[in-house]
């Protein structure tokens, strides 16, 4: 059965505020309510007796969702550990990693800004440099992100971020492919998966990559603070927490040193990590079809959507559709004169479109775009066709449009 496309789906399961068009669910996600109920009793839990809960039940409880959680994202439960967000997971690998002067690190231009962020302070305290591939956007197929990025590799490349899906253009990267090539040359890949939980199967044991990280708080719909870091079995020895805690200097019988380490690197709350596998149930069971059902209509929406809007606004679709899973990327025109959002930053744009329209969509500012901005769709199962038609219009507006660049 495919779920419609033309009006929300389980919008009951959300508490989000109903005089806003919320469009933008691929920044933080959004936890349905029964997810957070659970979470609330596991607080009281915890509260009730502290030491109970923390002390004596968190190891098997978190032993428990990462066995949940690894069956959901295909990769071995051992290679675990809970992180608050993803930016962490990508700092903990770096900050694990011996590097000497002259070493390379790689990334595209499309990668997240946090994590470019990292690579360059890195880089800055071990005398190591950053090489950005550049990866066109508008693009014709797969093979103008494959190409960039081997042809950046050089024999002082240690280590490849690379995006599962890309944070600016919504981009599927060919993952497997491109770490089967890098790890030819030696290269080790660090996938920044904070999309995929949800929007694509992460399959983190088929792709081959030593590390991923990834948030649950997004579109696997968890609470805040819900994320992980992945690492393959033959690097895990190398791993450490950016926490040294009580479960440095040994491993106990049963309990390896990389799970004693990271399970606990002091006080924090545990909740959001616990909650993951009610998550991954709530939607499972919320719709025909479950998950399956849910990335499909995701994509589905998000296609469809993006349509629409590039017809509204007279501009061409700048990728393939196999590129694409929940979310599309869409260069803005450049905004006529005297047009609301002429001169305007990603960020004042954002505000134009919550204040004056009451829509909550994500802008991002990119150089290959007439405009020098992208808008960013995200396709959640609470939206609706309708909804993009109502962005497509205050986008149309606010860039000077006139009504007949539509075809």
């Amino acid at each position: 059965m495919e779920l419609p496309l033309d009006t929300p789906v389980r919008r009951d399961l959300w508490t989000l505020d109903p005089g806003v068009l919320f469009l933008n669910h691929g920044s933080f996600g959004a936890c349905p309510k029964p997810v957070l109920e659970f979470q609330s009793r596991l607080r009281e839990r915890l509260e009730r007796e502290p030491v109970r809960f923390l002390a004596r039940q968190l190891e098997p409880l978190l032993d428990a969702a990462r066995v949940a959680l690894g069956a959901f994202v295909e990769g071995d439960p051992e290679g675990l550990a809970f992180v608050p967000n993803a930016t962490t997971g990508v700092n903990t690998v770096l900050a694990s990693l011996r590097l000497d002067p002259g070493d390379e690190l790689l990334t595209t231009d499309h990668a997240y800004p946090a994590c470019r962020n990292a690579l360059e302070a890195r880089a800055a305290r071990s005398g190591a440099r950053v090489v950005v591939a550049r990866v066109p956007f508008p693009l014709a197929d797969a093979e103008e992100i494959v190409a960039p990025v081997l042809a950046a590799v050089t024999p002082r490349t240690r280590l490849a971020l690379l995006d599962q899906v890309t944070a600016p253009t919504a981009l599927l990267v060919p993952l497997a492919r491109l770490v089967r090539a890098l790890d030819a040359r030696g290269v080790d890949t660090l996938v920044d998966a904070a999309h995929a939980p949800g929007l694509v199967p992460p399959a983190l044991d088929a792709t081959g990559a030593a590390y991923a990280t990834f948030n649950a708080h997004k579109w696997l719909c968890a609470p805040k603070g819900a994320a992980a870091l992945w690492v393959r079995a033959d690097r895990r020895e190398a791993i450490a927490p950016l926490v040294v805690s009580l479960g440095y200097g040994g491993p106990r019988p049963g309990r390896s040193r990389f799970r004693q380490e990271f399970d606990w690197t002091g006080t924090a709350d545990p909740t959001p990590w616990l909650a993951i596998p009610e998550a991954i149930r709530v939607l499972e069971e919320a719709v025909p079809g479950g998950w399956p059902a849910i990335r499909a209509r995701q994509r589905e929406l998000a296609l469809a959507a993006r349509e629409r809007v590039a017809r509204r606004l007279g501009i061409a679709l700048p990728c393939p559709a196999e590129l694409l899973a929940g979310m599309a990327s869409l260069p803005l025109p450049a905004p006529a004169p005297g047009a609301p959002a002429r001169g305007l930053a990603w960020d004042a744009l954002e505000d134009l479109l919550y204040e004056r329209y009451r829509i909550e969509s994500k802008i991002f500012p990119w150089t290959g775009a007439p405009g020098g901005l992208l808008v960013r769709l995200s396709a959640a199962l609470y939206n609706a066709l309708g909804d993009f038609d109502r962005l497509a219009g205050a986008l149309a507006e606010a860039c000077g449009v006139p009504q007949e660049a539509e075809p």
